[in-house]
Order: C-alpha cells, then structure tokens, then sequence
C-alpha cells in the first residue's frame, strides 16, 4: 500500500511496523499494546530520520539516536513496549542505508504500517472469545477436581489429600489473573473489531462467570484449610463425615455442569447447563444445615457455614442473583453449638 500510494521504493518499514503491531495481541489491553507498538515504531522512525538528517551516520550517532530516543519514549509513556519498538527503529534507520525517496520516507511508511495493522484488526479479527474460553474451561476442569479431592480427603478422613487439595487451590490464582487478562483484552478487541461486536455479549458471560468462581475459589481455599485443621484435631461422627463428603462431591459435579455450558456453542444449550446445574446447587444448597446433615460438633458446624457462601457463589454463576441464591440456603433450625470438648480420634466411644 505505501508503495502504490506514496510511491516509495520497497517500504519495508511499512511491514515492519504492520508486523510488528499485530504481533502484540496477548496482555492486560489489545487496543493499547497495538498503539504502543504502532506509534513507539513509527516515532521511533520519525526520530531516527529526523536525527539521521542533522547528526549523520555511523555507531556514535547510532548511540546518541538511542539515548535520545529511550529519553523520549519515556518522557511520552511508560510502557516498556513503547519504549522498546522507539529505541529500536530509530537505531534502524541510522544504521540501514539511506532511503531513496526522501530523508522522511520511512516515517511516512511507518504511519502506513502502523494504520493498517488498525485496519486489519477491525476488519479481520480472531475470534475473542477463543482465549478466555478455553482458560476459563481449564480453570472450572481444576476447580472441581479440587472440590473432588476434599471430597476424598474428608471422605477417607485423610489430612494428608486435604493439605493436598489446598495446595492445587492456591495455585489457581495464576490461572485466575490469565483469565481475567485475557478477558481485558477480548474486550477491547471485540469493541475494535466491527465483525465481532456479537462476541461482547458472551465476554460479558464469561466475566460474570469469573466473577462468581473467584470468590468460589477464595471460599474452597477457606474450606479446604478448615477441614484439613478438623481432620488433624478431632474425629467426627460417621454421619457427619459421609454428609460433607456428599455435599462435596455435590458440588463438584455442579461445577462440572458449569464448564460444560461453557463449552456449549449457542446461548441456548449454554442455558440447559446453567439450568442443570442451578437445580443440583438448589438441591444441595436445601440440605445445608448442621442437623440435616449430622453435624453435632461446632468443629464440623463451621465445615457446614462456610460450605454456605461457597455453594451461593456457584449459584450466582448459574445466572440467579446474590439474594435469590441466599433465600435457597436451608434455614438453620438450632443455635450452633457454642463449645464441646475436643475429642480423641483414637477414642470412638465418645459423642462427636
């Protein structure tokens, strides 16, 4: 294009900059990392021609075309990208041979590049719901295995699965930030992209969805520490044991029924799921008082309320909003218990 329009002999920094620009998709902002790289590629020309054009050529005007170019980079923004590509093509122009068509010519293919690579992203975009996508997909895979492991840990009465399944818990939290980047720059993406404005609706889902498994996670981690602490300390009844380990694996296959509407292609079958497993959490969710569930120790009650907050955020994820999920909790129908003597595990004749 900047050869057809502006009539310039093998504008390579038109692809550079073109290149270059579209390169820059992954991160907390496409929009602004495309700018970034865009502008900081063609200022960095602009300055190398305009430098080149007063101090010559040769490795100490090379250096001082660096120095000066880095100095601006970070007067104007403080993005290590910018900065970079700034430095870099100004030092290109000095260094490469001259251009034939003028002492600004690469500027101008430059700006060429850096408007096409805008152009090509509004009018040919990837799909940007692919990435967040599949890392939200990875994220709920691993939540519910973590819910199935303290499952089992409390299942076997097994503290050594529990500290297990606590240390995956805290290890989502990267996989939480990558998400939520991705997300950031889906967005802006598909604001950008003029053939992509439907996906805005289904960003949004998935935001609403992240929302809703990161204060899940943060509750799961809570849980998981306490029921690895109960495990060490004291003994619970048998029916206490095998209610929480119920309710665990409950919640798992729940969480299993929430990927799965991720995974689903039209907002229809995303809706079946999210209906599936808004009625299994509800069903859950109806059962969650200590007495229902054989709890008699303040130990295994406090198991139980903290499974509560969890269950209602997975709720929300199903689309119900924060108090509709609270009103499907069971209604508590004693006090809690306000102390007990810590029991023997080695002692099974004792009340738990």
């Amino acid at each position: 294009m900047a050869e057809v329009l502006l009539s310039h002999h093998q504008p390579l920094f038109a692809a550079t900059a073109a290149i270059v620009s579209l390169g820059y998709v992954r991160g907390g902002n496409h929009m602004r990392r495309i700018m970034e790289v865009a502008i900081g590629c063609t200022l960095g020309i602009a300055v190398g021609d305009f430098l080149m054009y007063f101090l010559g050529r040769g490795p100490l005007q090379a250096s001082l075309v660096l120095l000066f170019s880095l100095l601006l980079a970070r007067f104007l923004d403080n993005g290590t990208i910018f900065s970079t590509q700034m430095g870099l093509q100004a030092v290109l122009v000095v260094l490469l041979p001259p251009a034939i068509d003028g002492p600004f010519a690469r500027s101008f293919d430059a700006v060429v590049g850096g408007l096409c690579a805008l152009l090509v992203m509004a009018l040919v975009p990837q799909d940007p719901r692919r990435q967040p996508k599949d890392e939200m997909k990875n994220l709920v895979r691993e939540f519910s295995r973590i819910l199935r492991e303290a499952s089992e840990a409390i299942g076997d009465y097994d503290a050594a699965r529990a500290w297990y399944a606590l240390s995956r818990a805290r290890k989502t939290q990267p996989l939480l930030d990558q998400v939520e980047n991705s997300l950031k720059t889906s967005k802006g993406l598909a604001r950008v992209a003029l053939t992509r404005r439907q996906a805005l609706r289904d960003i949004r889902d998935y935001e609403r969805a992240l929302h809703g498994i990161d204060y899940a996670i943060r509750n799961a981690r809570v849980l998981i520490r306490r029921i690895a602490n109960v495990i060490d300390t004291v003994q619970l009844r048998e029916e206490a044991i095998v209610s929480l380990r119920d309710v665990l694996l409950e919640l798992s296959e729940a969480v299993d029924l929430l990927g799965l509407s991720l995974k689903s292609d039209t907002e229809d079958a995303r809706e079946v799921m999210r209906r599936r497993a808004r009625v299994e959490l509800s069903s859950t969710a109806a059962k969650l008082d200590p007495q229902a569930l054989g709890v008699r120790t303040y130990q295994g009650e406090a198991l139980v309320m903290i499974i509560r907050p969890l269950t209602v955020d997975l709720l929300v994820m199903t689309g119900m909003d924060q108090k509709s999920a609270g009103n499907v909790l069971a209604t508590i129908r004693q006090e809690l218990t306000e102390a007990i003597e810590v029991i023997d595990p080695e002692d099974d004749d004792h009340d738990s």
